[in-house]
């Protein structure tokens, strides 16, 4: 597994390899929002502002760098689990809150920020980034596009068919599987007898690299790597981030029933923000006046988010009916019309 820096913020790989000073301060800031976001979203669960929120508390590394890696022109394909890599994509947080809201299925332009609508199915959205990522390569674009799933969703046949697909054609794909050790309950025993997932891609003819989720400089090197083999037309990479799930799958879910504080408490010293902050710390990049700027943006971004999902949504009927076809059928234009008149007698 490839290892820049420790749980203790030292350095135990090569030195040189190490991302720039000013690399790593930029991802230890996006660290800290990703964080924040998600101790706010977290927070407008139980207050009934949100309908779920399924955390990547412990996998911010992961989310921050997959987005820090992309250029303009390339994509992102995130699942549910990704609202920070969506921020940190630069998508306005209160829009990717939309769908956990309730509301709306996406609530940000895919096309206008280049990121596709967040995936509930496991793996459904990997054959996608592959058909955007060969439209791409056909047209003569210089795109990238960066497909996120789980661990769980590599027991999916999407996964299958994108892997083998990409491989076949050299779609521009970077596959980053966030193995944070359960498929909801399922661990990771459950889910593959493979040496590990990164083994997979020998399989397709991919390359494979398994590198530690928590270690950002790390996750850094790694990714920038898998974008420019894609970029420079060799194909699909397959990375396999090692990380874990501190918190409950959503806000429904009991995580005792399946798994030991124990275990999770061993994770705890292993968290990607409190690793990258020892480090820049020990080597005078992080200041205390830089970490007091963090925390102030990360709390204007909070504020930002309660106040957008704090107002009530303006529900308007009639979009149950927008964007199911192009041309409205005359059964849809019919029930329209029905709901139409009933609601127009309920208000009389």
């Amino acid at each position: 597994m490839f290892r820049l820096i420790d749980e203790t913020g030292a350095v135990v790989g090569d030195a040189a390899a190490l991302p720039a000073p000013d690399v790593l301060l930029d991802g230890y800031r996006a660290l800290v929002l990703a964080r924040r976001l998600n101790e706010q979203a977290g927070a407008l669960v139980r207050q009934g502002r949100l309908a779920v929120y399924p955390s990547s508390r412990g996998q911010e590394a992961c989310q921050v760098t997959a987005a820090a890696v992309l250029a303009e022109t390339d994509w992102l394909f995130p699942t549910y689990r990704d609202v920070a890599a969506i921020a940190a994509r630069g998508v306005d947080p209160v829009d990717v809150l939309v769908m956990l809201r309730g509301d709306w299925h996406c609530g940000y332009d895919p096309i206008a920020t280049r990121v596709a609508p967040q995936a509930t199915p496991l793996a459904t959205q990997l054959p996608h980034a592959v058909g955007v990522g060969q439209a791409a390569r056909l047209k003569g674009e210089d795109t990238v596009v960066m497909a996120l799933c789980g661990d769980g969703a590599t027991s999916e046949g999407g996964f299958h068919e994108a892997l083998n697909f990409a491989a076949v054609f050299a779609a521009p794909v970077v596959f980053l599987v966030q193995n944070n050790k359960y498929a909801i309950s399922v661990p990771l025993a459950r889910q593959t007898a493979a040496e590990s997932l990164a083994a997979k891609g020998a399989g397709y003819g991919v390359p494979g690299v398994q590198v530690d989720g928590n270690d950002l400089a790390a996750l850094t090197v790694v990714l920038t790597e898998a974008v420019a083999r894609a970029r420079r037309g060799d194909g699909p990479t397959l990375v396999e981030a090692d990380t874990y799930r501190i918190e409950p799958h959503t806000n429904a879910d009991d995580p005792s029933r399946y798994r030991s504080e124990d275990e999770v408490e061993r994770w705890r010293p292993r968290d990607p923000l409190l690793r990258l902050r020892a480090h820049l710390t020990a080597t005078g990049v992080l200041t205390p006046e830089l970490e007091a700027e963090f925390a102030a943006a990360a709390e204007e971004m909070a504020a930002h988010v309660r106040a957008g999902t704090g107002a009530d949504a303006a529900l308007d009927s009639a979009e149950l009916f927008a964007h199911v076809y192009a041309t409205p059928t005359p059964q849809l234009r019919e029930q329209a019309a029905l709901l139409a008149a009933e609601l127009d007698g309920v208000r009389s």
